[in-house]
């Protein structure tokens, strides 16, 4: 059953980091012909500086719940390091219910801020204005897969599976144990 739900979720997160690909590269192709109009053609841009600032913005939220499930979130693993393999497991049990709970918060904020901006059809106040409900729907989808895939997380470290290996394990596995100083991490490949 657990195993169904990551693999469930784990493939939400691919399309979604796979839309979050296709936003960046076509921000960086708005970027290109925004330059060229400008100082090509001397032509004013209207829309190119919204889209981008929205795309970029939009990709970052779609593709952060893939970064979560590499596990290549940003972390300080100092105390990570000094600690015994069941301590990190534990540490890393509490710091998946923290961002649970951080993204829950989120998820509920960024949706009243979508629902508000659908129902009250807001507008961005540039000259291009395109409503702001379609820029700020990246915003509950993400926090809501997320929330998703610390699920996954969560269930995987209560069942006694490991978490994916942040880089620090797979750099203490390649040393031997007396350099390291702790034991050996073993990698799960049951998934």
């Amino acid at each position: 059953m657990i195993t169904a739900y990551c693999r469930m979720v784990g493939g939400l997160s691919r399309a979604l980091a796979a839309i979050s690909t296709l936003l960046i590269i076509a921000a960086m192709l708005v970027v290109c012909q925004m330059i060229f109009m400008r100082y090509v053609f001397r032509l004013p841009t209207i829309w190119q500086t919204d889209f981008i600032v929205f795309s970029a913005t939009a990709a970052m939220f779609l593709g952060a719940p893939y970064v979560l499930m590499k596990g290549g979130h940003v972390g300080v693993d100092v105390v990570e390091l000094m600690v015994s393999l069941r301590t990190r497991s534990r540490l890393k049990l509490v710091g998946a219910l923290l961002g649970l709970t951080f993204c829950l918060v989120m998820l509920a904020a960024t949706w009243i801020q979508f629902h508000d901006a659908w129902a009250g059809n807001w507008r961005h106040s540039s000259v291009w204005a395109p409503p702001l409900w379609i820029p700020l729907s990246a915003l509950p989808i993400g926090f809501a897969a997320l929330c998703l895939q610390y699920v996954g997380q969560i269930l995987g470290l209560v069942a006694g599976r490991q978490a994916p290996v942040s880089t620090h394990d797979q750099v203490l596995a390649d040393l031997p144990v007396e350099v390291a100083g702790t034991t050996p991490v073993t990698k799960d490949l049951s998934r």
